[in-house]
């Protein structure tokens, strides 16, 4: 055996008892705790908790992280979000919520791309501060009514007096026009929908449910969330940003999407562009 060979097999093996040696949290990356995959196409079916494959260059943070930031896409309507293969947008529901809102924010910057966040106006008006931080990181922002209500339980104006409180709680706290909207629990009616769209809003729909929202482990949501992306190959992706499981499995995610070729596409509203050329 040459030098040469032993050399690699003595890194690999380095590599692999560091990994194995550190701690999971919560806080951290998991990309440590991923088995590496042999190849990334065809990938086997995965059961809910099995680890998501990491290909080698994977198991650590990539050196260029500006690889993964795609397109901006800019949308006045439902017809606009057109996504090619391999592009995904990252929305995040429900915050912001301290702590874990500004823990996902530092991961997105430091992956360098953008995500849209769908902001529950008690939320923002309660976290004013963190509110901004969003829309000052340079993300986009949207409406996720004022009190997480389930609209299809509601009569059509009190559903309609909700989304209208949602936006104005978000737009007042930010300074920023909530153009984007998302139904809670994706519980919309065709009523609605339409009103949503004779007011400028744009309807944020789900190719890819993370379902961070259950008690499971960090891992488990990666590996849910590549495995239902990998049957679309591409979509928008529904995390929350109220959720600790969800920062600590980011940045693998992120690494994985960037292993696999994907692109983070940035939404921008309409109104935010004419808003933007108007101060220019």
């Amino acid at each position: 055996m040459s030098v040469r060979v032993l050399c690699v097999a003595a890194a690999v093996a380095c590599l692999l008892s560091s990994c194995a040696g550190r701690s999971q949290t919560e806080s951290g990356s998991l990309a440590t705790s991923f088995a590496p995959a042999k190849g990334i196409s065809s990938p086997k079916k995965a059961e809910a908790d099995s680890p998501v494959a990491l290909t080698p260059v994977a198991w650590g943070r990539f050196n260029n992280p500006g690889s993964l930031s795609g397109r901006t896409l800019t949308a006045s309507s439902l017809s606009d979000l057109k996504l090619a293969d391999k592009e995904v947008v990252l929305t995040f529901d429900d915050g912001p919520m301290p702590k874990k809102t500004e823990k996902i924010l530092s991961i997105l910057d430091e992956y360098d791309v953008k995500a849209t966040f769908l902001m529950v106006g008690q939320m923002a008006k309660a976290h004013p501060e963190i509110a901004r931080k969003v829309v000052n990181a340079g993300h986009t922002i949207g409406s996720h009514t004022y009190r997480h209500a389930d609209l299809q339980h509601l009569s059509f104006d009190a559903a309609v007096a909700e989304i209208e409180k949602g936006r104005d709680a978000v737009t007042s706290v930010t300074h920023e026009d909530a153009g984007f909207f998302r139904f809670p629990y994706l519980a919309d009616t065709s009523r609605l929908r339409q009103w949503i769209a004779s007011n400028g809003m744009v309807v944020l729909d789900v190719q890819v449910d993370s379902k961070d929202y259950f008690g499971v482990s960090p891992a488990a949501v990666a590996t849910r969330t590549m495995n239902s992306l990998r049957a679309h190959g591409k979509g928008i992706i529904l995390l929350h940003d109220i959720h600790a499981r969800t920062a600590a499995m980011l940045p693998a995610l992120l690494t994985q999407l960037s292993a696999e070729g994907y692109k983070v596409v940035r939404l921008r509203h309409s109104n935010s562009s004419m808003m933007m050329a108007w101060l220019n």
